[in-house]
């Protein structure tokens, strides 16, 4: 049988403040609601447990401390089953079985039942512990395992939060809402939507992957766009159609502009994590026909800007 003092990794000579501080750090490490995913730990939490039921008992540590009991509280009979020090009683010094508790009595804590709802209500916050009715160091029953999902999203539907059908294992589909911040590697935690288990089911959890687009870009919360424009656009500025993640719009190219002009489109970027949205970033490209003889000719005559060296600030 297990020696409580060895269960608590105290000494035999510890006095009550030494085993209820030992105590009181095993509990808050083992503790079952803490660890879910570790049966070992509950086993440890039990046999901890035990052992400070009957190390903080005066009456019981005397009696294993002489040899009359074991480290789980039965009285030693050598020659048998039967009656001994116990006075016939074979379950007597073990509250879980004593005359007259009943099925709903202070099974496995006899007259110590106050001082583990103090521990546990310094532990764990009040309300006699986290276990409610059932008897105190019993393991809780374990959940479902959780299921894990992957999601691809597109790149517009992901910049405006656009809901995502789901179909899970269990059959049902749902309509999964997406985060503001959405990025590749976002988690989406679904309760009671996993595998079915004794203590309820567990958890569906979907990582989102956001999949990239052909000509729209990515940077922060702003979506960036290079946006081919004709000669006569960028000259003589014009009205065009420029795509977004919300649709296209129909944007105002400036009189005069350049290849590399950025023009900002507000809130028509991704969703921030706080609040508001980012932008678009529209990069203007002049695309300039090859072989219009006509533009050759306009141009080889054009004496305007012959003058100018737009490289002077180059320093060539």
């Amino acid at each position: 049988m297990a020696d409580p003092y060895q269960t608590l990794g105290v000494a035999r000579n510890a006095d009550e403040k030494a085993i209820k501080s030992a105590y009181r750090k095993l509990a808050k490490e083992l503790h079952p609601d803490r660890n879910t995913d570790n049966p070992k730990a509950a086993e440890r939490f039990s046999a901890v447990t035990a052992a400070y039921d009957l190390l903080s008992d005066k009456d019981k540590r005397a009696r294993f401390d002489r040899g009359e009991i074991d480290g789980e509280g039965n009285p030693k009979a050598p020659f048998g089953f039967g009656a001994g020090a116990a006075g016939g009683n074979p379950f007597a010094g073990r509250g879980g079985f004593r005359p007259g508790a009943g099925p709903g009595g202070a099974a496995g804590f006899e007259g110590e039942a106050g001082d583990f709802s103090s521990i546990f209500d310094e532990l764990f916050g009040g309300g006699g512990g986290p276990f409610g009715g059932r008897r105190r160091g019993a393991a809780p029953q374990q959940k479902g395992a959780d299921v894990a999902y992957r999601l691809a999203v597109s790149f517009e539907d992901a910049a405006a939060l656009r809901p995502q059908r789901v179909s899970l294992s269990n059959g049902k589909t749902i309509e999964l809402k997406l985060p503001a911040g959405v990025e590749t590697g976002t988690q989406r935690r679904l309760p009671g939507q996993g595998e079915p288990g004794p203590g309820g089911p567990g958890d569906a959890i979907v990582t989102i992957e956001v999949t990239p687009h052909r000509f729209f870009k990515r940077e922060g919360d702003d979506v960036r766009l290079d946006l081919p424009v004709r000669l006569d656009e960028a000259v003589l500025g014009g009205k065009v159609k420029v795509p977004t993640v919300d649709g296209p719009v129909m944007v105002t190219v400036p009189k005069g502009s350049t290849s590399g002009k950025v023009l900002r489109l507000g809130g028509k970027g991704f969703h921030r994590a706080i609040s508001g949205r980012g932008d678009q970033l529209v990069t203007l490209l002049i695309d300039i026909p090859s072989g219009d003889a006509e533009l050759e000719k306009l141009v080889d005559e054009w004496q305007g800007d012959r003058s100018r060296n737009p490289r002077a600030g180059l320093g060539v």
